[in-house]
């Protein structure tokens, strides 16, 4: 009787709310065990700080490791480093941009312009290669290039005192952070027609001598030194110090550009960036900042405009 009054306890006790049900003490224990210390955040798949590092390893196997010889599409992967398409290479070729090797499609359907992009290559003393379209879109990156591709050398900038050594008056056009390589082309064609010394561009931050900003140029980058500075203010003051006056170009200039005194000696005109204008430390930096006179109903220049302008003032100033 005992042993059966025991099982009906037990019984009861198993179904009853309160009482402790077969097997929860286990799930219990695994509970309060926790998930472990929180994994950081590079190592989480959907943090932004997971993603960045993907992309930074990516990033770093493209790029060759030390005492590994470069590859055709090592060297040419950079979109500053090759021109494409028949037009743009025909161009280059023409303008006598440096170059170092042609690839044209093995099976090209040639007309004149390849037969001329193929003879001035030849008479620029330049290897010519025939390629697979297969290597023609690796090296091209996707880009169309009609079956010609032309590899050229990065641009060879000269030193900011290298431009103090042109005939005098020295004229220099710097240009204080310009972001469009366009924008920078277009300043060097007009700084070239103008009798310019050379220009001036920061290292950091700002367009450099592309293939865009080459072509732009019409021609004229390589006619022009174009030098860049690893300080702009403290070049500007290397500039003063040479006997170069620094004018400033701003909407809210002291003076209009035509009445300033300082256009028929030697000058450094700076350009500011595109929508920013000059930063403060390089018009503190200026002896004189100048406005372009403009209708009230347009907002400002366009920044190779702005130059242009000013490097004519300048140049009419001279043969006055």
């Amino acid at each position: 009787m005992a042993g059966n009054s025991k099982r009906r306890g037990a019984t009861r006790n198993a179904g009853s709310k309160k009482g402790a049900s077969v097997g929860t003490g286990g799930h219990g224990r695994k509970a309060l065990e926790g998930k472990g210390p929180t994994p950081k955040a590079e190592d989480r798949p959907y943090h932004k700080a997971h993603k960045a590092k993907v992309r930074a390893e990516k990033e770093a196997a493209k790029r060759p490791q030390k005492g590994v010889k470069a590859t055709p599409r090592d060297r040419t992967s950079a979109a500053s480093d090759l021109v494409v398409g028949r037009n743009s290479v025909l161009e280059a070729l023409r303008e006598g941009m440096k170059a170092t090797q042609l690839s044209v499609f093995n099976r090209i359907d040639a007309d004149d312009r390849v037969t001329e992009i193929v003879s001035l290559a030849v008479e620029q003393g330049l290897t010519v290669r025939e390629v697979t379209k297969a290597t023609l879109d690796a090296i091209s990156d996707g880009s169309p290039h009609q079956g010609v591709a032309l590899e050229v050398p990065p641009y060879e900038y000269a030193h900011p005192q290298d431009l103090l050594e042109a005939p005098a008056p020295v004229r220099i056009v710097a240009l204080d952070g310009i972001q469009d390589p366009r924008n920078l082309g277009a300043i060097v064609r007009s700084a070239a027609a103008f009798g310019a010394s050379g220009a001036l561009i920061p290292e950091r931050r700002a367009a450099g001598m592309t293939v865009a900003a080459w072509k732009v140029s019409a021609g004229a980058a390589s006619r022009l030194p174009v030098a860049r500075a690893t300080n702009m203010v403290r070049t500007l003051e290397d500039y003063k110090k040479a006997g170069c006056f620094v004018l400033g170009l701003a909407g809210d200039g002291e003076v209009d550009l035509h009445e300033s005194s300082l256009l028929d000696g030697p000058l450094v005109i700076v350009v500011g960036a595109e929508g920013q204008g000059l930063s403060r430390l390089v018009r503190e930096t200026c002896d004189q900042v100048v406005s372009i006179p403009i209708a009230a109903s347009t907002e400002s220049l366009n920044a190779s405009v702005a130059a242009s302008i000013a490097l004519y003032e300048a140049s009419k100033a001279l043969s006055a």
